[in-house]
């Protein structure tokens, strides 16, 4: 099997590359898709059948890789490569998993998380969305629970690292470190952040939109709703960056339509696919980004009945936002895949 990633040079991308091998994914061509400006450079690859001997090919662009046939591309070059790539690839037979934003919305592309949904997979899709960081991690964490008991309303507040933002965000947090910026310094016109980001937190991440709320909030919004395949679900969301280097955190208070025992939401949340449970105030034991650093699980603690409204919870919510909540998905799609279809 023949396997793109386009954006293979970026963050995402190399660990999109990484886990493919780490998951012994059943490829026999690793195809590196990145700009012009980077073809023809190495790039080094681990193979299934052997992971501890690495190999090197070569980056080609996105016409040379559509010339070699791949049959899945993962896309995470942005929004702009997919909305003029994607529909090319889809064309030709390839199967294209796209982790920008470009399609999560649109109504005639699934967007999917496995364990949630990726069930609703069919021979007819094409392109499919791979959904927003923070909005995956909360979905996995929520998916039973919402299942045994239905959610009403969702309140999450994230503090998301710099990795969210590329190698732009990292190299802006260390410069940072080893110069010592603060308030009223001048930022590098390649920074992604307005103000300095060590020892600061930014309540502000992508856009503001003409409600008041920026676009990675109403990304929590609508993808959660239509992952669930609830519009009445209310939700509000608040998204902050902070000076941490790997790993988001969110904090989420849920309402549900009914009752429960906190037992219950133990018992429910021990079974929930792909969350490890770190629930123990005694011994200090809660998630943590540092911790949850290069591992696929989503990782819940905090977990307390909201006595202030009825049915509600509060749950505290982390994973390695490059890993669970973008490649590691990418590539749970893919074996999805190739469990539903055939590849020569």
């Amino acid at each position: 099997m023949k396997v793109a990633v386009v954006g293979a040079t970026g963050l995402v991308g190399r660990k999109m590359a990484e886990i493919l091998a780490e998951r012994n994914f059943p490829l026999d061509t690793l195809i590196p898709v990145a700009s012009e400006r980077s073809a023809g450079l190495d790039y080094p690859v681990r193979f299934p059948e052997d992971k501890y001997t690495r190999e090197v090919t070569k980056v080609v662009t996105l016409k040379e890789a559509l010339s070699m046939k791949p049959d899945i591309a993962l896309f995470s070059a942005g929004a702009a490569i997919s909305y003029e790539w994607a529909p090319i690839f889809a064309e030709s037979g390839c199967r294209v998993i796209d982790n920008s934003s470009c399609w999560r919305m649109d109504p005639a592309v699934k967007l999917i998380v496995p364990e949630v949904n990726g069930f609703s997979l069919s021979p007819d899709d094409m392109i499919i969305a791979n959904p927003n960081c923070s909005t995956i991690q909360m979905v996995v964490a929520l998916a039973l629970l919402h299942k045994h008991l239905k959610i009403k309303r969702i309140v999450v507040s994230t503090y998301q690292s710099v990795t969210g933002s590329g190698q732009q965000g990292v190299a802006q947090l260390e410069r940072e470190r080893i110069g010592g910026l603060s308030y009223g310094d001048a930022i590098s016109c390649n920074s992604p952040y307005p103000y300095p980001i060590d020892r600061n937190i930014i309540p502000r991440i992508d856009t503001f939109t003409d409600n008041g709320y920026t676009k990675e909030e109403m990304k929590m919004v609508n993808e959660t709703r239509k992952i669930f395949g609830n519009d009445k679900i209310a939700i509000t969301a608040t998204t902050v960056r902070v000076p941490v280097l790997g790993g988001h955190s969110e904090s989420v208070n849920v309402t549900f339509e009914r009752g429960f025992e906190m037992e219950q939401i133990f018992a429910i949340l021990i079974e929930t696919p792909g969350v490890v449970l770190q629930d123990n105030p005694a011994k200090d034991e809660y998630p943590m980004p540092l911790y949850a650093y290069g591992r696929d699980e989503v990782f819940v603690g905090r977990v307390r009945r909201d006595f202030s409204e009825e049915n509600s919870l509060n749950l505290w919510i982390v994973a390695d936002n490059l890993r669970r909540g973008a490649a590691t998905n990418a590539v749970m799609i893919a074996e999805q895949l190739c469990a539903l279809f055939k590849f020569s």
